[in-house]
């Protein structure tokens, strides 16, 4: 018997992936504006210090065991890997010895840190230890594994520094003046 219309949409309405509204910081703050989508796995969230306005898609890891900040007004879009602790190289050289080992070789966790105003495109994947200035821009597809000054647009795998963003964002407010005023007070700085 074949399944009716409505019950068909009922369960796609029910079961399709949804943006989730605020986020409990451990602190105990309500950051009202976060958005996390409901099929991101956020992992030790107790560990994780998030901004207000930061905005992470769908079907993302969010890796925050080894301590993990994400900065006000961040955007993490689809499919990202985060990551604060990292395991393959202690599998590779342990093999069956890593389970169960107190302190496998090989086995990194560090604090990974992506500072405010930060996109982080589709794909991509930040390393333990990693850390992303204010403003960076993380192109889709990126291997990110190191230290990122503020602005930089960063691309590939390696991820390296190809770009900077105030370049595109001083063409845009010359388009725009009346939003130079709000560009300015944000912190960023002036052209």
């Amino acid at each position: 018997m074949p399944i009716k219309p409505w019950i068909t949409r009922t369960l796609r309405a029910l079961l399709r992936p949804r943006m989730l509204y605020g986020h409990r910081h451990p602190s105990g703050a309500w950051l009202a504006h976060t958005r996390i989508g409901s099929t991101t796995e956020l992992e030790s969230p107790e560990r994780l210090d998030l901004g207000d306005h930061v905005f992470i898609g769908h079907h993302n890891f969010i890796d925050a065991s080894g301590g993990l900040t994400i900065g006000e007004g961040t955007q993490i879009t689809n499919h990202v890997s985060v990551l604060t602790h990292s395991s393959h190289r202690a599998t590779r050289l342990m093999g069956r010895e890593y389970f169960g080992d107190p302190q496998p070789l090989g086995f990194v966790r560090q604090p990974t840190v992506i500072g405010p105003y930060c996109f982080i495109g589709a794909h991509s994947v930040v390393m333990p230890g990693s850390r992303l200035g204010r403003g960076v821009l993380v192109r889709a597809f990126s291997y990110v594994d190191g230290e990122f000054p503020d602005y930089a647009i960063v691309a590939g795998q390696p991820a390296r520094v190809i770009g900077d963003v105030r370049e595109g964002d001083a063409a845009w407010i010359e388009r725009h003046p009346q939003a130079r005023s709000a560009y300015c007070g944000q912190g960023w700085p002036g052209r």
